[in-house]
């Protein structure tokens, strides 16, 4: 949504970061593409920034630890809504996507670690 059709509220919102519920589905989905759009549009400086930033195994360790901290703080946080949502009794499906986001964290959150164990066990002089 383009700044001139958001209101105070959501300018500050997007600024900091804050969410707020939708109940409306066509809005989910617009605010879903945007995102999208925004992290693709990202992506570009992003992965010029990491490629040259890619010189040797160490190099590659900092990137992927800072990577796996916030993905793992997300998956806790998220961890959380779900304790919520069961508390709450909220709709099954919804508890099960949950379960199902968390699990997959946990599994990426594995699968970094394994990586920066690589690049510790490929690091040279080991």
């Amino acid at each position: 949504m383009p700044l001139a059709r958001r209101s105070l509220m959501e300018a500050a919102a997007a600024r900091f970061g804050w969410r707020r519920a939708y109940g409306d589905t066509t809005q989910v989905d617009a605010l879903l593409t945007e995102q999208t759009e925004t992290a693709y549009t990202e992506a570009a400086d992003h992965a010029q920034l990491a490629t040259a930033k890619t010189t040797d195994v160490l190099t590659v360790q900092p990137c992927v630890l800072d990577v796996r901290g916030r993905v793992l703080a997300d998956v806790l946080y998220l961890e959380g809504v779900l304790t919520g949502a069961r508390n709450r009794g909220l709709p099954t499906e919804l508890i099960e996507r949950l379960e199902d986001a968390v699990g997959h964290g946990h599994e990426l959150t594995v699968l970094l670690a394994d990586t920066v164990r690589i690049t510790a066990a490929h690091a040279p002089g080991h």
